[in-house]
């Protein structure tokens, strides 16, 4: 009778260990698909990607990472995917401007909050670049042989149409009195590649989208779009640094613009599993490749998650909202 008893005491104690120990933490079980709402080449596409090579070498995630482009439509493709995919904890999107110019324009019927913010990676600078064959060493001296040409007849290529390429276009016209024809492409990449090759006149690259080219002596910035110089002063050629080139305002264009490089999931998810991703994207983070990649593309590296991010983009829309209502670019209910 004591064994018995013993036995059933040693069980008990044994199933209330089992009861008290914490439940594993959430993990994917299976591969994760990384949806990015822009064309190849383009900033978003380059992190997502950079994201799956970093993943891989340094083993950051059981599960493999598989970047998916889904452009359409100005990124409604991707968003309306990740909108529709309600619940599914294996997916992924990283957000760009368009995640509030293209229901804004379009009138397709997604939102921001159709989703669930995970965090802010980084902000992403624009810089207006010129083909180095050209004698603009300046905004001034760019916006003023525009102006001499006539209007349209000096071209500005983007991504995209009344997205935030376009939206920057805009301010720069408003400042100089000036008109460019603007010219959309589906991805930065391309954008950049114009440029080099004389097509287009102008751009607001992403520094990560054209530096390849400035290193190679192709493309001249002439000023980014921050309320500070970016503060990265290692030569990127031989003269010059990204902290060499003034902002836009200290030449005359009154316009700060900071473009999210945000992470969000279907909505439906629990907070274990955006607990999960907002943990990984630390990991990825903290590694010596992304603090490269920072530098490399001269983000701005705030980094942002619950409330703070979610307030930070609900600001965010309203500022898209109130620029795209002057630029002329709300879709007409």
């Amino acid at each position: 009778m004591r064994t018995q008893q013993v036995l059933t005491c040693s069980a008990a104690m044994i199933a209330a260990a089992f009861a008290a120990a914490p439940a594993a933490a959430w993990e994917p079980t299976k591969t994760v698909e990384f949806i990015i709402p822009a064309g190849t080449g383009g900033g978003a596409d380059q992190m997502a990607r950079f994201t799956q090579g970093v993943v891989a070498k340094h083993s950051l995630m059981k599960q493999s990472i598989v970047p998916i482009n889904k452009s359409g439509g100005a990124g409604a493709e991707g968003f309306l995917d990740v909108k529709a995919s309600k619940g599914d904890e294996h997916k992924i999107i990283i957000t760009l401007s368009n995640l509030f110019t293209t229901p804004l324009a379009t009138g397709v019927p997604f939102n921001w909050k159709d989703l669930t913010p995970v965090a802010m990676l980084a902000l992403d600078n624009f810089v207006l670049f010129v083909n180095a064959d050209t004698p603009y060493k300046s905004p001034k001296d760019y916006i003023d042989a525009a102006k001499k040409a006539g209007p349209g007849k000096f071209k500005m290529a983007g991504t995209g149409a009344k997205q935030e390429d376009q939206i920057i276009t805009v301010a720069i016209e408003k400042a100089g009195g000036v008109k460019f024809t603007y010219v959309p492409f589906k991805g930065g990449g391309a954008v950049a590649t114009q440029l080099v090759g004389g097509h287009v006149d102008s751009t607001v690259n992403n520094p990560i989208e054209a530096v390849a080219h400035w290193r190679s002596g192709k493309l001249r910035p002439l000023c980014v779009f921050e309320k500070a110089r970016m503060p990265y002063k290692n030569k990127v050629t031989e003269t010059m640094s990204w902290n060499d080139i003034p902002t836009c305002r200290e030449a005359g264009i009154p316009m700060d613009y900071l473009m999210l490089r945000g992470i969000f999931m279907p909505a439906g998810v629990s907070q274990d599993v955006v607990d999960y991703y907002i943990g990984f994207f630390k990991k990825v983070r903290a590694t010596a490749e992304w603090k490269k990649l920072m530098e490399d593309g001269a983000f701005n590296q705030s980094f942002m998650a619950g409330k703070e991010y979610v307030d930070w983009v609900a600001a965010a829309e309203k500022v898209h909202r109130d620029l795209m209502r002057d630029a002329g670019f709300l879709a007409k209910k």
